[in-house]
């Protein structure tokens, strides 16, 4: 096939001005329509709470208490959802990072040399974990008392017998309480980012210097990545988004995690690797390396939507009302049409459109269809997330929701592209280069 006649060379992404600048222009747009969100929120909460005052007036003549009412919930909200928009965004956005994280030490375990030619673009991903790291411990350290109506109930320290006990929480305060969320969480996260910074490292010495000692190392920490990681991302998505509804709880819920990080992962690793190979480099990055891409896609939306059937079934099936209560709110409110939503833009149409063979080796089928996967998850974490915080008749989709996400989206594609800019797109003495410049699948 002449393949045995690739060279690979040092190829390096030059982030210019004009790229600093788009992804610039993404955050400020961002920031822009999430400060214009705020203030019709705002708008919005004090016309509600004048309704409200008005009509309490009229029927009972007595309007101090309505109007303290009123103006309790135009200042309790706000905060709410865009903390609550915070933490979607802070969470999804990490998700990427370190699932491509994730992607890296697996293939090393593996021993797989097909994903060699795009591992540098993985680790460019994995750059953006302190950051995400940042945001996220903001989120939490001013934001959490709104979020998590757990920490209320630690602060009050009732006792078994004293009115507003709850046994459940108390039950759950072992690891529900301030200790683990402020210093278990950032802990957790930064143990990840202590893993990329070895592998990283170990990976710009393999350029240099060659040889099988960085690959075996690489391959060692990989395997000691891959089982802290296993504990500790559990117990992350347990107290950031499970305890939102803190009375609730599933033990399909962080394999269902664990799909939305995998195949978000490897969407955005796939996009990347379309840009770069649209601007001119990584040419060597062959159709039959996007065709895996590709089908790791397909294959982790039908792994989401089967963990996501699997827990809705128990749940419906066994009729607990402990359980059930989780999905009334999503099924019987406001949040009714975003949840099947939620189903098709996950499963349904990236099913079918990826599907056949060549579109998972045609850059437009998969950029159309990552696209989906991408809008579709962050609603999916919208949805685990919103109605816990604010309820059913308190969430919607506004500018803020609009604004966010791009803010996010601009700041992370910054990061990310600054990283490839900083080591060569092609690890070129990795012993599998060649196998991954020369793979194929066959017909």
């Amino acid at each position: 096939m002449g393949h045995h006649h690739i060279e690979i060379k040092q190829e390096k992404f030059e982030f210019t001005s004009r790229s600093k600048m788009l992804s610039i222009i993404l955050l400020a747009v961002g920031i822009i329509l999430s400060v214009i969100g705020v203030y019709q929120i705002k708008a919005n909460d004090s016309k509600v709470a004048t309704e409200t005052t008005t009509v309490h007036a009229e029927a009972s003549h007595e309007t101090a208490a309505p109007v303290a009412h009123g103006g309790e919930h135009s200042e309790q909200l706000l905060p709410t959802r865009f903390w609550a928009n915070m933490l979607v965004n802070s969470y999804y956005f990490l998700l990427f990072a370190v699932g491509a994280l994730f992607f890296v030490a697996l293939n090393y375990v593996a021993n797989a040399g097909w994903a060699v030619m795009v591992k540098r673009v993985a680790e460019g991903i994995s750059a953006y974990i302190p950051i995400g790291l940042i945001l996220l411990f903001i989120t939490l350290y001013f934001g959490g008392t709104q979020l998590y109506h757990w920490l209320h109930y630690e602060h009050e320290g009732l006792k078994e017998g004293m009115e507003g006990y709850d046994k459940i929480l108390a039950g759950k305060s072992p690891f529900l309480n301030t200790k683990f969320l402020f210093l278990g969480v950032p802990l957790f996260i930064l143990i990840w980012y202590c893993f990329r910074i070895i592998l990283r490292r170990l990976s710009i010495k393999e350029d240099s210097e060659g040889g099988l000692t960085f690959f075996r190392r690489s391959t060692r920490f990989s395997a000691a990545f891959l089982v802290i990681f296993g504990f500790s991302f559990s117990m992350l998505v347990w107290l950031m988004i499970m305890s939102v509804d803190a009375h609730w709880y599933s033990t399909i819920y962080t394999i269902n995690n664990f799909a939305v990080m995998f195949v978000t992962a490897v969407t955005v690793i796939c996009f990347f690797t379309i840009y770069l190979k649209s601007k001119g480099y990584m040419e060597l990055v062959s159709s039959e390396i996007m065709h895996d891409l590709g089908k790791f896609m397909f294959a982790f939306c039908i792994f989401w939507a089967y963990t996501w059937l699997a827990q809705y079934l128990l749940i419906w099936y066994a009729n607990i009302h402990e359980e059930v209560v989780y999905f009334q709110v999503r099924l019987h409110s406001s949040f009714r049409p975003l949840f099947f939503t939620n189903l098709f833009m996950n499963f349904f149409i990236p099913f079918l459109l990826l599907m056949m063979r060549n579109a998972k080796r045609n850059p437009k089928s998969l950029l159309v269809a990552g696209s989906i996967i991408l809008v579709g998850h962050w609603l999916d974490i919208y949805l685990m997330i919103m109605p816990g915080t604010l309820g059913s008749a308190s969430a919607g989709l506004g500018l803020l929701e609009l604004g966010m996400p791009m803010a996010f989206a601009g700041l992370f594609i910054y990061v990310v592209k600054y990283s490839l800019s900083k080591a060569n797109l092609y690890a070129i003495n990795h012993p599998y280069i060649m196998e991954s410049a020369t793979y194929d699948v066959g017909p």
